[in-house]
């Protein structure tokens, strides 16, 4: 007789391998905000309190593999 071996696969959240720091960066400027997960190409949605960003002229979305970074233009007091 053939023995039958099941698999079961379990889909494990995406952690912070390296959480976000704080950057300092002077109005008008740029500020990039840079973390690393523990899983590659794990969506990621970036978020000031409940407001969800989306990439235009202001923020710039970058990831590749494990590392996410956010890029903030023309830097504002708001922007803190």
């Amino acid at each position: 007789s053939k023995s039958k071996a099941h698999f079961y696969f379990i889909a494990l959240p995406a952690l912070f391998k390296e959480e976000l720091q704080n950057t300092e960066a002077e109005e008008g400027g740029t500020a990039t905000l840079r973390c690393e997960l523990t899983k590659p190409e794990a969506p990621v949605e970036w978020r000031k309190g409940d407001v969800t960003l989306y990439p235009g002229l202001k923020y710039e979305m970058k990831q590749q593999g494990c590392a996410a970074e956010l890029v903030i233009y023309d830097l504002e007091l708001d922007d803190s």
